[in-house]
């Protein structure tokens, strides 16, 4: 991360930190995520989302795009940074907060249902889009999610479903500002 195409990148002891604190923050996320899937079958994304819900599958579709659309053109320090940015600041500092108190069942089952079926859509979607950065760590992870086949090698790469909604990022993003 932080290198544009053709330049040196020269090493910096902060740089490793940093690399290493972030891959502590998707493990202890993943970690987090795999106690709350401990009862859970994967199945399709529930109808009924909340806004937090709709917010965050949004911005993982434009997440997915955006590293897609950067790793087509080789610009990999700017796929790693849409990825970082995401991982970092909606998925684990906004949304896994968000979603404790339905993870933890107190506002009813079927809420606490559809936070684990979009906390599982969401990490093995970022997983796949973190592989090719991250592999061993992604593989690692990969191997204890509920259903998960053999390998992430083998899982198909992140594709548009039409998830975008600019009016849950919009009303998510008044929230955040009044947070």
């Amino acid at each position: 991360t932080g290198v544009a195409p053709g330049n040196d990148l020269r090493y910096h002891p902060e740089k490793v930190e940093a690399s290493r604190n972030f891959a502590n923050k998707v493990w202890n996320a993943s970690r987090f995520a795999l106690m709350n899937l401990s009862d859970f079958e994967p199945s399709s994304l529930p109808s009924e989302l909340t806004l937090a819900d709709r917010w965050i599958l949004s911005r993982f579709q434009w997440t997915a795009s955006e590293v897609t659309r950067h790793l087509e053109r080789f610009d990999l320090g700017e796929a790693a940074r849409s990825l970082y940015d995401f991982i970092w600041s909606e998925f684990c500092d906004w949304y896994i907060e968000i979603s404790k108190s339905r993870l933890y069942g107190k506002e009813g089952e079927d809420s606490r249902r559809r936070a684990q079926d979009v906390l599982y859509y969401v990490l093995s979607g970022t997983l796949k889009l973190l592989h090719p950065f991250m592999p061993y760590l992604t593989e690692a992870i990969w191997q204890h999610l509920p259903a998960a086949s053999t390998t992430i090698m083998l899982e198909a790469w992140p594709q548009p479903t039409g998830l975008e909604d600019a009016r849950a990022e919009e009303e998510m993003d008044l929230v955040m500002e009044i947070v």
